[in-house]
């Protein structure tokens, strides 16, 4: 993995032309919340072409808003396959002075990270969302099979803002269909795995995520499928 190539505006999702959704807990509730958790993605079977979001979300103690990270698929580099990574927070007065970041989120308060570094498909790519201090956090993208990181991006929540809570949701969105409107027979077709997620925070215990489900425009008309593997579940839609 090399170096980041670009960073780019996330689009960041709309309930109603989200396409699944797949709850995610963990077995403990620390004092305090997370200091750390741990999403993997597999984007296996995807195609080479901007259009999916597979993200995350998770909430922080003490502020309303959510956080967003995970993966998207991108058109190849000059021959070399892309991974476009996010990492973001909805919540009013969320700050930053990192350069893979700019304020704002869909258009409301909060932050936006991205960065293009260059990875296959077919490894996993675990999104880390980790406690600098206080109230700042910072998102990484690690390939689990060579190791590598690359930082997404930084930001601090206001300062009444406390660790990650031990449960939320995760989504796929095919995000086109926010500005055009949704066209289900036309989805076109992917895959993605979402695995179990982890932290490292003492009593923390083991997460855990459930059985996808889809939701918004689309139900039941863009040839969804999900199947159990082992942490995780793989998820497929269109045609």
């Amino acid at each position: 993995m090399k170096s980041s190539l670009a960073v780019l505006a996330v689009v960041a999702p709309q309930s109603g032309f989200a396409l699944v959704g797949n709850s995610w807990s963990f077995s403990g509730t620390p004092s305090g919340g997370l200091k750390d958790i741990t999403f993997p993605f597999n984007m296996a079977g995807a195609a080479h072409k901007s259009g999916y979001y597979f993200a995350q979300q998770f909430n922080f103690e003490n502020v309303r808003d959510v956080g967003y990270c995970g993966i998207q698929n991108r058109p190849d580099q000059e021959g070399k396959s892309i991974v476009h990574a996010v990492f973001s927070s909805f919540q009013e007065g969320t700050t930053t002075s990192d350069p893979n970041c700019s304020p704002g989120a869909d258009g409301g308060p909060g932050v936006s990270c991205a960065v293009d570094f260059e990875g296959p498909y077919d490894v996993t790519y675990n999104i880390t969302v980790e406690n600098i201090s206080g109230s700042s956090w910072k998102g990484t993208a690690t390939n689990t099979a060579t190791e590598e990181t690359v930082h997404i991006g930084s930001w601090t929540l206001p300062s009444e803002a406390g660790g990650i809570k031990s449960s939320q949701q995760g989504f796929v969105e095919y995000y086109p269909w926010n500005i055009g409107g949704a066209q289900c027979a036309q989805l076109p077709k992917t895959s993605v795995t979402m695995y179990d997620p982890s932290s490292k925070t003492s009593g923390a215990g083991e997460g855990r995520t459930e059985q996808p489900y889809e939701y918004g425009d689309c139900v039941g008309q863009v040839g969804f499928t999900s199947s159990r593997v082992d942490k995780g579940f793989k998820i497929e839609v269109g045609f």
